[in-house]
């Protein structure tokens, strides 16, 4: 049995030493909505060549991200895609109020597969069931997932949600929703315009109005137990630099700098 010891010990040397290594992959966590993948990313490297501390990134769901933070924590910054899930870490005295700010905003728009022509005016009553011809309506978990939230409020105040709630293809995400009318699954689809500018495989049918949902906005927050570090990130998310890259991706700059 002293072979085994001998490996017991092995075993507990090597996660002893593995994990501070761990700990020190990254100087900062992030988690963020998964439309913002992209952008985000993009940001991460800017900085990490700017200052060379390095950021990694968790993307899925607010909902999903918010109930982690809650769970275990994890997490130096939460990006939601909509206040709701940021009142909800806020309540339980999970983020760092002070730092909370709206950082960005989004439009929402139905999208189709890059080679199908559907043409749809969006407005009250608009035929969306008629335009599925049998199919189903790709759109994030209308009942927790900000995307989905906000396009049942569309749908709901343009009349057309009961027509369409029964032929729907719920995602775990945004990206998700995409990803159906991308690979050609589902022949609508429900998402931000900044995913839908991401993938050259979709095309947008149309933008639905403002006043038909709730404003799409993206507040951002270091979490209680947030390392120092990520305040320079924080800071660094208003710059002309990652403005700039957000701009791009066809993000709405709120505030200024």
């Amino acid at each position: 049995m002293m072979w085994f010891r001998k490996a017991q010990l092995a075993i507990a040397a090597a996660a002893f030493i593995l994990a501070p290594l761990a700990a020190r992959a990254a100087d900062i966590t992030v988690f963020a909505a998964a439309s913002l993948t992209d952008a985000m990313q993009e940001v991460g490297k800017s900085w990490q060549a700017k200052t060379g501390h390095t950021v990694v990134f968790s993307f899925a769901a607010s909902s999903v991200l918010a109930r982690q933070i809650e769970a275990s924590g994890g997490a130096d910054m939460f990006l939601s895609a909509d206040s709701d899930w940021m009142n909800y870490l806020d309540t339980r005295n999970l983020i760092a109020h002070d730092t909370r700010k709206d950082l960005l905003g989004n439009h929402l728009v139905l999208i189709s597969p890059a080679g199908v022509k559907v043409s749809l005016t969006i407005a009250p009553n608009f035929d969306l069931a008629g335009a599925l011809a049998g199919g189903r309506l790709a759109i994030a978990d209308p009942a927790s997932v900000p995307a989905g939230k906000y396009g049942k409020a569309a749908l709901t105040s343009l009349g057309v949600w009961n027509a369409v709630s029964g032929h729907l293809a719920q995602a775990e995400n945004v990206r998700a929703a995409l990803a159906y009318v991308s690979r050609g699954e589902t022949p609508l689809g429900i998402v931000y315009t900044t995913d839908a500018l991401s993938d050259s495989s979709v095309r947008i049918v149309g933008t639905f109005p403002e006043n038909s949902h709730a404003p799409i906005v993206y507040p951002v927050a270091l979490t209680k137990d947030a390392k120092p570090q990520a305040k320079d990130f924080l800071g660094y998310l208003s710059s002309a630099q990652a403005r700039a890259i957000f701009a791009k991706d066809g993000f709405v700059i709120l505030g200024s700098k």
